[in-house]
């Protein structure tokens, strides 16, 4: 008998803790969650919510994917704490940069995901200050494209955004009705030199996505983009 997918359901996959070094000499705390087939041919690499506001690898829509897109997707999820950032999995080392120092954080988790776990088709996955992360840092050729969940682009400039746009690779941002930090109407104006942008608006949601509709919301965009064969994603398993 199949049951309904709810907030705690954890579908079967390979999990694995994972150590990230950055150029720096510190030790991020991280897990990569694969498919039971061991392929990561598709995969995504999380950047988490601002931590001084509670933002971590095991914010509730990236646990969610990480409990779930191997399983339903074919899709490897990998997470990790940027510097000084804590969660149940562990604390990495060193301090919060304010954005700052975190683009040497970006950097070690994409040679991580291409030279230790050799995946082929990697997308980063930004929520909120991961957005900003990744439109500046997550520019490394190998990586197929962006999807961003909540920008609020508080430090993102017109010129990150400029580069983007001439180098011509996927950008997808999902962006909540209710957002208190950039709404729809106001993220097509400050999305304006990035005419590339794939913009989803979502009716009724806000910056955090709570409520199981919306997680499946996001995870679903997530896979069209990923690996859309995978769709319509199962609400029971």
């Amino acid at each position: 008998m199949s049951e309904l997918i709810r907030p705690s359901t954890i579908l079967p996959a390979i999990r694995t803790p994972i150590s990230i070094q950055t150029e720096d000499g510190l030790k991020l705390v991280g897990e990569v969650s694969t498919p039971l087939s061991g392929d990561r041919s598709n995969a995504i690499l999380c950047l988490h919510p601002r931590p001084t506001h509670g933002g971590m690898m095991d914010s509730h829509i990236f646990k969610k994917a990480a409990n779930r897109l191997p399983a339903m997707a074919d899709i490897t999820v990998i997470r990790f704490n940027t510097r000084g950032t804590e969660s149940p999995q562990g604390k990495s080392e060193g301090e919060f940069g304010n954005g700052l120092t975190e683009k040497l954080d970006v950097s070690a988790a994409i040679n991580y995901a291409f030279d230790q776990l050799q995946v082929q088709n990697l997308w980063i996955v930004g929520w909120s200050f991961g957005t900003d992360l990744a439109l500046q840092y997550a520019t490394d050729k190998r990586i197929r494209g962006l999807i961003l969940l909540s920008p609020p682009l508080l430090t993102t400039t017109s010129e990150h955004l400029k580069l983007w746009n001439e180098d011509g690779r996927p950008i997808v941002a999902l962006v909540p009705e209710h957002d208190e930090f950039l709404n729809p109407a106001a993220a097509i104006d400050r999305f304006k030199d990035l005419t590339s942008l794939q913009l989803i608006s979502v009716d009724g949601a806000k910056h955090l996505w709570v409520g199981e509709p919306f997680v499946h919301r996001v995870l679903s965009e997530i896979v069209a983009v990923v690996n859309p064969i995978k769709l319509p994603l199962a609400t029971e398993f």
